[in-house]
């Protein structure tokens, strides 16, 4: 049989140290196929036996062993909890047992029981596998924690809805057939106990996978901080956009304290016109709230003022969604980059009509004000059509203002700081409508506001390619990295 051995992530196997030793182990094991006859783990096996079924108690008369006790390869049996076994003739660990989780996220994953107290027993989600007295431990161990026997399993789990293995599957496991004695002159060999001339061009290649990977690692953590220092520039540029480092004042524009009394004006013209509803008055801004100083011409506002809209959506209950019809957008089709019509969900025309307080217009602005995506925010492009939020997406729609400079301010650190410091709720935080409205917010002139987004949609497109350069050299690395590992791996 042809073992196609492969370098597997694997989300439990996620420190340095612990994928090299895979990495080497599975050198070694692909060595040992192209010397030895291939068998399967039955072979090496005494006995294998499905776990124990019961719920874990307090107190009982046995350790219950489970999957989510055994963590890094070790027990803290001190946390174990309790059952009371009716059969453990049939269930009690004992020394070399080795335990393997037979299904979920962990499946394969293995356990070398060491030094087990005498009441202890395993449970259902584990397999025991029991070796033959001429089988070396650490030889187990070694194939056990390897890409050889990775390979297998993964190709085991596919095409099923719950990944899991059972004890027969296990048993057809394929590995080099090698006596007692190879077994430990292997393992002492490998574990550079011994120093034997016939291994050198082993020892060759697992020197130079070793230094291969600890390579590779230095240039991902290299490439990694260079991602993270674009992404300080984004937030860096942001910063000084809204403090009006970005762009030169000009003196003869109208100042934004001219602005803002036309804002005000066509506000009230609205309000009479019974367009909008009447704003709650809002109090003047104190110093002490001022975080930053601002050029001349710029004037400090409440979000408030320069809006007239700030308030969140409504969901309807599950009965109302639709297959298709007006878009309903919830807060994980709200992205910085836009809307997101993945996940989406619809609504029909008639729940649209009824809920007007949440329909969504072209150049509005979508926020987030709860749950771990809060902060993020969607600028509703020029030609969207209709649609509406629900109640934890906030519709902020300002009035006689760039648009895009409002949601980029929205994006810069001084908001997110402000919006993340104003939540209320246990557990699943909210940001309320009142502390959007009295928000503080530095008002540029229009003319000025219009030259910040061309400047940082320049300097923001530069980062994007920054970052596209850094992610083709991190994707060239990891294939790389693959490549030579699958050689090195491929049985001779």
């Amino acid at each position: 049989m042809s073992i196609d051995v492969k370098f597997i992530p694997l989300t439990f196997i996620n420190t340095n140290e612990e994928i090299l030793r895979q990495i080497k182990n599975s050198v070694l094991f692909s060595f040992l196929l192209s010397q030895h006859e291939e068998t399967a783990l039955e072979y090496y096996l005494e006995s294998t036996q499905y776990g124990y079924t019961a719920s874990a108690l307090e107190n009982g008369n046995h350790k219950l062993v489970r999957i989510t006790d055994i963590n890094n390869g070790t027990v803290d049996w001190n946390k174990v909890p309790f059952c009371d076994c009716d059969a453990e003739d049939r269930y009690l660990l004992k020394d070399n047992d080795i335990l393997v989780a037979r299904t979920g996220g962990t499946t394969g994953k293995s356990f070398f029981v060491n030094n087990p107290p005498n009441n202890a027993v395993f449970a259902s989600y584990l397999i025991r596998l029991r070796l033959k007295d001429n089988i070396d431990i650490e030889f187990m161990n070694c194939f056990l924690n390897s890409y050889l026997f990775w390979s297998q399993i993964i190709e085991m789990k596919s095409g099923s809805a719950m990944p899991n293995v059972n004890a027969e599957k296990l048993k057809t496991l394929r590995l080099p057939k090698c006596d007692l004695k190879t077994q430990k002159q292997i393992t002492n060999i490998f574990r550079n106990k011994e120093n034997n001339p016939a291994f050198k061009e082993l020892f060759k290649t697992i020197n130079s996978v070793e230094k291969l990977f600890n390579n590779s690692n230095q240039i991902s953590t290299e490439l990694n901080h260079q991602l993270s220092l674009v992404k300080k520039l984004r937030q860096q540029l942001l910063q000084e956009a809204v403090q009006g480092k970005l762009v030169k004042q000009d003196k003869k524009e109208e100042p934004a304290s001219e602005l803002l009394k036309k804002i005000k004006a066509e506000k009230a013209k609205l309000i009479q016109e019974k367009k909008i509803k009447a704003d709650r008055d809002l109090p003047p801004i104190k110093e002490e709230e001022i975080p930053f100083a601002i050029p001349e011409n710029w004037t400090w506002c409440r979000l408030g003022e320069i809006c007239i809209k700030i308030g969140s959506g409504s969901t309807p209950n599950g009965s109302n969604y639709s297959k298709q019809g007006i878009p309903f957008f919830r807060s994980q089709n709200i992205y910085e980059k836009g809307l997101v019509y993945e996940d989406i969900s619809f609504i029909s025309n008639e729940v649209h009509n009824q809920m007007k307080g949440t329909i969504v217009y072209a150049n509005d602005i979508l926020l987030n004000i709860t749950g771990g995506s809060m902060g993020r925010c969607a600028l509703v492009p020029k030609d969207f059509m209709e649609g509406n939020v629900s109640q934890h997406v906030c519709i902020i729609r300002p009035l006689s203002v760039n648009v895009k400079f409002y949601h980029l301010l929205i994006l810069s650190p001084f908001f997110q700081k402000f919006i993340f410091s104003s939540t209320t709720g246990a557990g699943r935080e909210g940001l309320p409508k009142y502390n959007l409205e009295q928000f503080p917010n530095p008002l540029p002139p229009l003319s000025e506001q219009q030259r910040i987004v061309a400047k940082l949609e320049e300097l923001m497109q530069t980062c994007n390619e920054l970052e596209t350069s850094i992610k083709q050299s991190v994707a060239y690395n990891e294939r790389l990295l693959q490549q030579v590992l699958r050689e090195a791996l491929e049985p001779r």
